[in-house]
Order: structure tokens, then C-alpha cells, then sequence
């Protein structure tokens, strides 16, 4: 069975894109990367499949469930949005509240995330910086143990440290079973603790692999020294220009890469694999 499986969703609002003909499945107990740049559509499908907005065509299953299963559906999907708003209580008595409106006594793996993420729970929710009302949200989200995680930007305002541990918790959850969504600009969580990734650009799925996959694609990270100032390379792309310095793509083959070398000055040079999010660059990279 299928986390998530979508069919040709689309949601415009009136004229205005939100999304565009996305099927996509996400196989159950995947730790799944959604990714793209800030208006590429990413809040707006997981609003459609949380039942929060609706969609102007296609469909869409969640553990097979339609969205007319919406309560037996969020019963079992732990959801962090990208932007969160309480209403001004202690941050213990709102983690209880959320506990009460599942109808679940979530008060031991509370207290637990609350350790973990060194979450002060006696303050209230507007005298708390922006990283500690993302730690309330995560425990809200993760406090009842679902088997769906819908994560929305959620390391937003979180020191480095806490974003280690909120990983290793998700990871965890992961280990035990439960499926990971997690919508991300930040290519390098998503090539660091995902096994699949969908990039989404301008409402439109451009890419889906396993991140096993979408690194073994021949791309080669190429660096030369001491190059002109108009300097050009066939093939190339992404190419970055420094102080007589280029880094740069190329998706030919070694013999290409040899050829047009010998067609440009240079006094040195590097070829290396490059990272999940340099070879990611060209689909996320907004149109100019």
C-alpha cells in the first residue's frame, strides 16, 4: 500500500497557479524528499492532501484512504506546517490541548520530545523566539506517533544542534516504520536523511528518484584555474566565476569533457563528483 499516491492534482487559485497535473506515490516507510524553491508549489499540495484546501482536478489516496476518510486520515498523519500560529497559552498546555483534540494521552512521549529538543514548556507561546515555537510545533506533530509525518520547512528557526536531534528522532520513527514527507529548499537535508526525492518547480514534478538514484547521473563537478574573464565552456553548466577561477557541470562524456578543455586557456583543473544539490541546481533554480 501506498503512503501517498496522487493522480494529475491540481489546484489554481482563480487564474493564479498553486500546483499542476502532480501524480506522485510514496511508498510506505519511505523517508521522502519534497523539493523546490519558495513559491514552487510544495505547501499548497500538502495543504490539498491534508484536506485543508481543496483541489480543482485529479485525486488522491492516503494509505489508500480517499479524502472523504478525512478524519481517519489526520487521526493517523502528524502535520508541521511551514508557519506556525498558537493561540497564547503555555506551551504545556498547548501540547495537552493537541493531545485532547486526538482524544490521546500523549503526556509520556511529550515530556520525552520535550527533553530532547530542550523545550522550556512553562512559557507562554508569545514570549517564545521563533525556533522554540517550532519546537512546540514538532511536539504537537510528533507527540501521538503517527504513521504519516508531514513536515513543512520544519528545521525553520532551529539551531543546528536541535535540528540533529529532531532528525535523529525522525529518523528513529522512521526505523520503526512510519513514513516521512518532508518538503525542504534545503537540498542538503534532503540529500543527507531522505531515500527518494521529487523536485517541484513553477507546480510541476521535474524530477523523482531514489537519492541513490538522482546522484549517479555522470554529472562531473569541473574546476579550472587561471581562466580568461570572458571565459566559455561548451557543455557546461551552472557555471560559477571567480578571481580567474570557474566551477562548473558537465553531463558529457569524458572524451567530450577532454575535447573541449583543449579549447580554453586554463593553468590547472579538477574533476570530481559533485554534491546531490549541485546536480540539482539546474531543475531548482528559478527562470530568469
Amino acid at each position: 500500500m501506498k503512503a501517498i499516491e496522487t493522480k494529475s492534482l491540481t489546484k489554481y487559485y482563480g487564474k493564479r497557479r498553486g500546483i499542476i497535473d502532480v501524480s506522485l506515490s510514496v511508498e510506505n516507510g519511505d523517508f521522502f524528499g519534497f523539493i523546490g524553491p519558495n513559491g514552487a508549489g510544495k505547501s499548497t499540495f500538502i495543504r490539498v492532501l491534508l484536506g485543508l484546501i481543496s483541489a480543482t482536478s485529479g485525486s488522491f489516496e492516503i494509505f489508500g484512504k480517499s479524502p472523504d476518510d478525512k478524519i481517519s486520515i489526520l487521526s493517523n498523519v502528524g502535520y508541521l506546517p511551514s508557519e506556525t500560529n498558537f493561540y497564547n497559552m503555555t506551551a504545556a498546555e498547548l501540547i495537552s490541548l493537541s493531545a485532547k483534540l486526538r482524544g490521546t494521552d500523549c503526556s509520556t512521549e511529550a515530556k520525552l520530545l520535550c527533553e530532547r529538543l530542550d523545550l522550556d514548556t512553562s512559557k507562554k507561546i508569545d514570549t517564545l523566539s521563533l525556533g522554540n515555537k517550532k519546537k512546540v510545533g514538532i511536539v504537537c506533530a510528533l507527540q501521538h506517533k503517527p504513521s504519516l509525518y508531514v513536515l513543512d520547512e520544519p528545521t525553520s528557526g532551529l539551531d543546528p544542534l536541535i535540528q540533529k536531534e529532531f532528525y535523529t528522532i525522525l529518523k528513529e520513527r522512521n526505523e520503526e516504520g512510519a513514513t516521512v514527507f518532508l518538503s525542504s529548499h534545503a537540498l542538503w537535508e534532503i540529500e543527507k536523511y531522505c531515500k527518494t526525492a521529487a523536485v517541484i518547480k513553477e507546480g510541476k514534478i521535474v524530477v523523482c528518484d531514489s537519492v541513490e538514484k538522482l546522484s549517479c547521473t555522470g554529472i562531473k563537478k569541473v574546476s579550472l584555474k587561471g581562466v580568461a574573464e570572458d571565459f566559455s565552456f561548451d557543455g557546461a553548466f551552472n557555471i560559477k566565476l571567480e578571481k580567474g577561477n570557474a566551477d562548473f557541470l558537465f553531463g558529457g562524456s569524458s572524451k567530450e569533457l577532454i575535447k573541449n578543455l583543449s579549447t580554453v586557456e586554463f593553468s590547472d583543473f579538477t574533476v570530481s563528483d559533485p554534491e546531490l544539490d549541485e546536480i540539482f541546481m539546474h531543475y531548482y533554480k528559478e527562470e530568469n
